[in-house]
């Protein structure tokens, strides 16, 4: 058995809290699978490859656009990171529970049998009755050169950022 069979797949869970918007809002945006370049803060590209928008079985390519490093390139000595991407596929969709399921098919970030979930909840308070939560979740093997922990940090700021995003553009628009 070889080390990478041998570990735990890495399991993560992060969540942003929205006090502006409702789950019926918010949901739509996530639906939008073609789209989440709008909302997602490295990724500049995004576009359909295949299926419907939102459905099962549509796949998306999103792409993220050179990132300056400390280390030259080989080739040209420029100091840059080629794009990263990935190509996505919905593999469920439940509009009564809000909740989107995808996985990651191809991608040059080092990212095996990666499966995320993303789900909107209710969560308001006295304060805020029309709130929601975004939650989303991965599983996925172990990335070399990465910690599970430096994962989530990442993904805790990314949705942040995507949730605030969301929610300003809602609040624009009342």
């Amino acid at each position: 058995m070889d080390q990478k069979q041998a570990q735990a797949k890495w399991e993560g869970k992060v969540s942003a809290r929205l006090v502006k918007s409702s789950v019926n809002q918010i949901w739509p945006l996530f639906t939008d699978f073609f789209n989440i370049h709008k909302w997602f803060p490295v990724v500049e590209t995004c576009y359909a490859v295949h299926g419907n928008n939102g459905e099962p079985g549509c796949i998306r390519y999103c792409s993220s656009g050179s990132i300056k490093t400390s280390s030259n390139d080989v080739v040209s000595g420029e100091k840059y990171k080629p794009p990263s991407w990935a190509k996505e596929r919905v593999i469920a969709v439940d509009h009564d529970e809000h909740t989107l399921i995808y996985e990651i098919l191809e991608n040059n970030m080092g990212f095996e049998s990666y499966v995320a979930t993303v789900k909107i909840v209710p969560g308001g308070d006295e304060d805020s009755p029309r709130g929601c939560v975004i939650e989303w979740s991965f599983a996925v093997d172990p990335i070399e050169g990465w910690a599970l922990d430096d994962m989530e940090r990442q993904y805790d700021e990314w949705l942040h950022h995507i949730a605030d995003k969301m929610e300003a553009s809602l609040v624009n628009l009342e």
